[in-house]
């Protein structure tokens, strides 16, 4: 067996016949056609600081401009109210962010503060109590809300804050080489309305980087669903299964796409969700001010209502639907194509799927059709008790996770200035990422541990070429 993987080409011409060693020739391996295009046409070639934050290049003249629109209602900060800016003012009372990129910076991904009292960069805490609302949602903690928002307008108290202390868990590789993990233990402290709620459920998310997102709305949902297997019928250990969540734009069931646990039906109200919920903005979709038992919301001075109008939630939409993905790089080069193969031989691809062709009706035209690469299946899988939160999210399970799409991996230090992965952002780089892998992934993971430190780095290359 050859250090590399190749290709063996037989020369054998029209018809069978045996073959001696003069007979072989190695060809190397080469990239499939198209394949630098991770974002079909919509693909952006820019692998600077700001490889985030380019448009669609096939947008309309019309979609150019509410893309500029909304990208100021996205990057600038908004102000409490009464204040002259009165398009951008209403800031919670609680929020944990003054602007969408106070999470996303540049559009990128967040991380979890460094150490204790750094203001926060893009992780905030879920809160869910035992049961389900009619609408199929979990319960929001009764105090505290469905999430812990760790700032305050002047004048009020402060919901509370939290810290986090890491537990070092050792991984030993095949080879010897030793890994260390570390495990996030959540505490909280100074709680200005009393307990939480003696069964609540904390669970940690990382904002992510905002490319793709329309392009994974554009994709069909049989699609999807032709992906799932929640019975694993294939015996293949995997069993993605869909997630199917409340609209609350026509109030009916949708599945899910985004979101850690695709938990959101579409791009708007995730948007519409992360106003209300990070930045404390009400929307048309969101129209309540999240405040504790005792605070008489309608006392304090909002900036309408909604603070956000349509028009505006829409151009935030849009913008954030059509954020263009960034071309692949390197992938020509032997070492990465060598470990796009290793990906497939460990069966990352079962759940990472590499390719998908967008549908044709999407509300843009310019994301309808696309041959895309975002190496998800945008299904839910158990991922071990490792990585499980125990807190369901409509009917995502506490050990269940969506996959996350991997395009623009390989860019986020280059954006965002760390390479801190996972739902929690625990994981310090891929490598400790692909070891927290349990569950449908733990075969996949096993496979990983036993490369050899070559094949590793030729793996890991691969998918920072993403």
């Amino acid at each position: 067996m050859k250090n590399s993987i190749k290709i063996l080409l037989l020369v054998v011409g029209m018809q069978l016949c045996s073959c001696s060693d003069t007979d072989e020739k190695y060809m190397d391996l080469v990239a499939e056609e198209g394949e630098q295009f991770s974002g079909g046409e919509t693909t952006f070639f820019n692998a600077t600081e700001e490889a985030f934050g380019f448009s669609a290049p096939n947008l309309t003249f019309d979609e150019q401009g509410d893309f500029g629109i909304g990208n100021s209602f996205f990057r600038q900060s908004w102000v409490t109210a009464p204040a002259s800016t009165t398009a951008r003012d209403g800031l919670g009372p609680f929020f944990n962010a003054v602007s969408c990129s106070s999470c996303h910076f540049k559009d990128g991904r967040g991380r979890a503060p460094l150490f204790d009292g750094e203001t926060a960069h893009g992780l905030l805490l879920r809160l869910s109590t035992t049961g389900t609302a009619a609408n199929g949602s979990a319960f929001a903690d009764p105090v505290y809300g469905g999430q812990m928002q760790d700032n305050a307008i002047l004048g009020q108290t402060l919901k509370g804050r939290f810290n986090i202390v890491y537990q070092d868990i050792n991984e030993t590789l095949a080879d010897g080489t030793i890994i260390v993990l570390r495990k996030p233990i959540y505490q909280f402290n100074s709680l200005g309305y009393g307990s939480l709620a003696a069964d609540v459920k904390v669970s940690p998310r990382v904002a992510n980087q905002m490319i793709g997102l329309g392009l994974l709305e554009a994709i069909d949902e049989s699609t999807i669903l032709a992906f799932a297997d929640a019975n694993d019928a294939n015996n293949d250990g995997i069993s993605g299964r869909p997630n199917y969540v409340h609209d609350f734009a026509s109030n009916t069931k949708k599945l899910g796409r985004f979101g850690w646990k695709a938990n959101q039906p579409n791009v708007r109200q995730q948007v519409a969700a992360a106003f209300s919920g990070d930045i404390g903005i009400t929307s048309s979709l969101f129209p309540n001010e999240n405040c504790p038992p005792g605070v008489d919301c309608n006392s304090i001075p909002n900036g309408g209502s909604p603070e956000i109008t349509d028009a505006n939630l829409d151009r935030v939409a849009l913008y954030s639907s059509t954020l263009a993905v960034p071309a692949r790089r390197n992938y020509t080069d032997q070492n990465v194509l060598e470990g796009k193969k290793i990906f497939e031989t460990i069966n990352c691809t079962s759940c990472h799927i590499p390719k998908i062709m967008t549908g044709k009706t999407h509300a843009i035209t310019a994301l309808r059709t696309q041959t895309i690469r975002p190496y998800t299946d945008l299904l839910l899988h158990d991922m071990g008790a490792g990585l499980a939160d125990n807190a369901p999210d409509y009917q995502a399970s506490g050990n269940e996770w969506r996959t996350q799409p991997l395009w623009g991996i390989g860019l986020i230090f280059t954006v965002n200035g760390h390479t801190n992965l996972l739902h929690d952002g625990r994981a310090r780089n891929v490598t400790e990422a692909i070891l927290w892998h349990g569950g449908e992934a733990e075969k996949s993971k096993n496979s990983f541990k036993q490369l050899t430190s070559a094949d590793r780095n030729k793996l890991l290359d691969f998918i920072n070429s993403l």
